[in-house]
């Protein structure tokens, strides 16, 4: 007798979700464990790290409401301790953390700002650009997360000067979106030249950042 997993479409893709969410933390349990076994190298690791904690976002956003993640793991009996402390609790990958913790002790304590600080800015930094890669591109939706973005890196102390290119591009991506209504779309160009001009502001961000040794 054949057993099905689901009765419609909608149900399919759900499982499907679900398997996915359950694959993104045991890769990312995986990666945890093989960086603290120095098995894989500090680049690698961020750039799979990155990569699995946007999936892992872009999936918690479109399971709001149906799971929580501490139900799943519960539910599952997910053993990853690691997974969840990088993808909950923390956000970024332990080398951001790092160089993020090496540039606050490195400022003047009366200007530097905390690796807290940091971690967050590349949070709101990962979640406005994966919010434009999944066409959430009402204003309603893209100001909040540029302003969060602003908010984010004012917080920076001198880690960034003033003039700040990344600074410049979010505060008049927020002008204009200042003179469109609430639920006024960016056209295909505006969303083009928006995550151009995110990912271009987050890659001089990082790079503003001290390396560690790594």
């Amino acid at each position: 007798m054949e057993v099905k997993l689901w009765n419609d479409k909608r149900e399919r893709e759900l499982l499907e979700s679900l398997a996915d969410l359950y694959a993104i933390i045991k890769a990312t349990e995986k990666l945890e464990r093989a960086y603290v076994r120095d098995l894989v190298s500090a680049a690698d690791y961020e750039a799979d790290c990155l990569k699995l904690i946007s999936q892992f976002n872009s999936l918690s956003s479109s399971l709001a409401g149906v799971v929580t993640i501490p139900r799943f793991v519960q539910a599952y009996r997910l053993d990853c301790p690691a997974a969840l402390n990088r993808l909950v609790q923390s956000g970024v990958p332990a080398t951001i953390e790092l160089r993020a913790a090496t540039s606050s002790s490195s400022a003047p304590p009366a200007t530097a700002a905390s690796a807290s600080a940091i971690a967050q800015c590349v949070q709101s930094f990962i979640t406005a650009m994966d919010a434009v890669k999944l066409n959430m591109l009402a204003n309603d939706q893209v100001r909040p997360l540029l302003h969060d973005l602003s908010t984010s890196m004012g917080k920076l102390g001198t880690v960034l000067p003033p003039d700040f290119e990344g600074k410049v591009k979010v505060n008049e991506w927020l002008a204009k979106l200042h003179k469109m209504g609430a639920g006024d779309e960016l056209t295909d160009q505006q969303a083009r030249q928006l995550n151009f001009d995110l990912e271009s502001a987050y890659s001089a961000f990082m790079a503003s950042l001290p390396t560690a040794g790594l």
